[in-house]
């Protein structure tokens, strides 16, 4: 069987919603039938078969040949096998995904990147824009498992309110890293502005000093165990992010103002 793929074959008129072109909605429909699923966003809405080429039969394994920013809603909900997107996409990449893998090799910046993900793998080798891992709007929980690996940078609040997983952001984060975070883990070689701001539990890592405000505690340098054990572990499932674990820490503990049970990490 070969990869079910998506040609790029038309200039994209307008935003368009690929929330259909997962596996478990695609299975068991020919190409003529996935050819006519409306993608469109507008009331003169294209239809796949207006875009894309489409070739293969394989819905486990979706390719994209060729992106734009406007591709929106990319993996969402995915529930297993693997999306992989040649170029660009536009807003809430792999938002609700429960498992299975989702990688684009250019950006992500429009908003709400691998939001409210409970499982699998999120990579973007260029940059992501802002509430990476993020809650929706309305909603009161982010991110709760699984792995994001950005290759770039990304834009603010990036793991508002993240329950469990980790995010690695390879080349710097914007404001409000992990505002209001419950827990898991967000690695980067630098944090913006209100790092942590009102989190109550969680760990953030930064390998440059990070502006933080009044009401985090210094609590000294650490050489803590389970940072060997996390550098071990991502060496196994995100090797590329292996490196922004420290061995040796200055923790800062807080957001006070809230429960106070998170920490902030700088390498030293």
């Amino acid at each position: 069987m070969a990869a079910l793929t998506f040609t790029l074959r038309a200039e994209v008129p307008e935003r368009l919603d690929l929330s259909a072109l997962v596996p478990s909605a695609l299975d068991g429909k020919s190409a003529s039938e996935i050819e006519k699923i409306v993608v469109g966003t507008t009331r003169k809405a294209p239809a796949v078969g207006d875009l894309f080429k489409v070739s293969g039969d394989d819905v486990t394994d979706i390719r994209f040949a060729g992106g734009s920013e406007r591709f929106d809603h990319v993996g969402k909900a995915l529930a297993g096998g693997s999306i992989h997107v040649e170029g660009d996409v536009g807003g809430w990449l792999a938002a609700g995904m429960k498992s299975g893998s989702v990688t684009v090799t250019g950006s992500a910046m429009g908003p709400y990147a691998a939001a409210e993900i409970s499982g699998g793998s999120v990579t973007i080798e260029g940059n992501a824009g802002d509430c990476l891992g993020a809650a929706l709007p309305g909603y009161m929980n982010g991110m709760a498992g699984g792995f994001v690996l950005v290759g770039g940078i990304c834009g603010e609040a990036a793991g508002d309110r993240m329950r469990r997983g980790t995010i690695a952001v390879l080349g710097g984060t914007g404001d409000a890293t992990g505002v209001r975070m419950i827990g898991g883990s967000i690695l980067s070689p630098s944090m913006g502005a209100r790092t942590g701001l009102m989190m109550k539990r969680g760990t953030l890592i930064s390998s440059t000093p990070v502006e933080l405000s009044s009401t985090f505690v210094d609590s000294g340098l650490y050489r803590l165990p389970f940072l060997a054990l996390l550098r071990k572990h991502l060496g196994e499932v995100m090797p590329r992010a292996a490196h922004l674990v420290p061995s040796v820490a200055h923790r800062f503990r807080g957001d006070m103002s809230m429960l106070g049970k998170g920490e902030v990490l700088v390498a030293q």
